[in-house]
């Protein structure tokens, strides 16, 4: 029974310390991004688009309906008339209204590469549409990057000044007792009390920060972070200097588009050929001579084969080819300054990591002095050498040198992970 207390102590322990991680925030935050649903809904129109392409080679059929009156219709000649009265034959001829209902059954035999040129482009849209929604959640990583070590930055900030707080609330304590010995004035105790006042107020401030900051990462992952403290990340390794960049992906998909709207422009200069059959029931039939006899109702159908060239699609093949190359050198100037621009990032991330990791291997040093010389200050204050004023000095130096090295150290993480951004590794 110990042991089982003892183990279920540890786990609840090991729970109240986890903490939430980068990677954790990055992916909560992707899947709550309403954008994300983007993805299913450019999959559900592709495949609507692909469908309608896929669709032009399944038969046409037209219904329609028409009654008409002519101002004249075909006619015997006046003599073969004669001859037809003579012989007691009646010939009334086609009647002036007439009336059809037709069926046209139409089936492409060959439409020129139209509707494979349709089907890529339907696939190049929907890539280009996926690569923009990348590229858009990948920019939502940098937003919660840096949330992710604005709050860490906070948080060290938060210690240190606690922990100035303790040291100022034990020299005030000591203080107290000297004055009460009369080896202190009353000034010195009020000097460190109103620095003691002041840090606390400044803990106030970086607790509210923090909170402000907290809330707007919560509503990024979308659910609370509540007493979860964020973990500091591991220092990345960077593999290579090549950009895997979404934007790349995109300028390729567009590139891809314009080729699949350069091969449908093609596509429109062929002739068209299609077998169709066409029925009507209707008054004049095909059968001229009877509808001249009767008007009465037949049915009647035609079946063949037809060719159409759209010739005017020739008029504006070289303007429609001549923006689309346009178009493709808009994308090489883009490509060419987001290169630039990335290359600029990368050399300044660089430099700003040298920076920081020069500045960090000064900073325990100076940090291990500026304690050593707080230390000697207190002794001081005990023997009378020096007043507080002083010992204020020494204590604000020394939180000073603690707190920039925490800072640089996250410093260097944010732009170590920025750099590994910006090359997407």
């Amino acid at each position: 029974m110990k042991q089982f207390f003892l183990t279920l102590f540890a786990v609840v322990c090991t729970a109240a310390s986890s903490g939430q991680s980068l990677e954790e925030c990055r992916h909560l935050a992707r899947e709550h991004y309403p954008e994300i649903r983007q993805y299913d809904l450019i999959a559900q129109t592709e495949q609507y688009n692909l469908s309608n392409a896929a669709r032009a080679w399944i038969p046409q059929v037209t219904l329609s309906g028409q009654a008409t009156y002519q101002s004249a219709t075909p006619t015997y000649p006046e003599a073969f008339n004669t001859i037809l009265q003579a012989n007691g034959i009646e010939m009334a001829g086609i009647s002036r209204d007439q009336y059809k209902i037709t069926v046209d059954v139409s089936q492409h035999i060959w439409d020129g590469g139209k509707s494979k040129a349709d089907k890529a482009i339907a696939e190049a849209e929907a890539e280009e549409q996926r690569s923009r929604v990348d590229v858009s959640l990948y920019d939502l990583q940098s937003r919660v990057d840096n949330l992710y070590f604005g709050i860490l930055l906070l948080d060290e900030r938060k210690a240190q000044t606690e922990a100035l707080i303790e040291v100022l609330a034990s020299n005030l304590a000591r203080l107290q007792t000297y004055y009460k010995n009369g080896v202190a004035m009353q000034a010195d105790v009020d000097a460190v009390e109103a620095e003691l006042l002041t840090a606390r107020q400044t803990l106030v401030q970086v607790e509210s920060s923090r909170a402000s900051y907290r809330r707007m990462l919560e509503i990024f992952i979308g659910q609370p972070l509540a007493n979860k403290n964020l973990e500091r990340p591991a220092m990345p390794q960077l593999q290579s200097r090549t950009s895997a960049r979404p934007e790349l992906a995109l300028f390729e998909a567009q590139e891809s588009k314009l080729e699949a709207q350069r091969k449908a422009i093609n596509a429109s200069l062929m002739p068209r050929f299609s077998a169709f059959a066409q029925g009507y029931y209707g008054y004049p039939g095909l059968d001229m001579f009877k509808s001249m006899v009767s008007s009465a109702w037949t049915p009647n159908a035609i079946v063949g084969v037809r060719m159409s060239w759209n010739i005017g699609a020739f008029y504006t093949k070289r303007n429609n080819l001549e923006k689309l190359n346009a178009a493709e050198k808009q994308i090489a100037v883009q490509r060419d300054v987001f290169l630039f621009n990335t290359q600029l990032q990368t050399t300044q991330d660089d430099g700003e990591i040298a920076r920081l990791r020069q500045a960090i291997t000064d900073d325990s040093r100076i940090v291990e002095l500026r304690r050593r010389v707080r230390m000697a200050a207190e002794s001081q204050l005990k023997n009378g050498v020096i007043d507080a004023t002083d010992l204020l000095r020494k204590i604000s130096d020394e939180t000073a040198a603690t707190l920039a090295r925490s800072t640089h150290e996250i410093e260097l993480l944010q732009a170590t992970y920025r750099l590994k951004t910006t090359l997407n590794q």
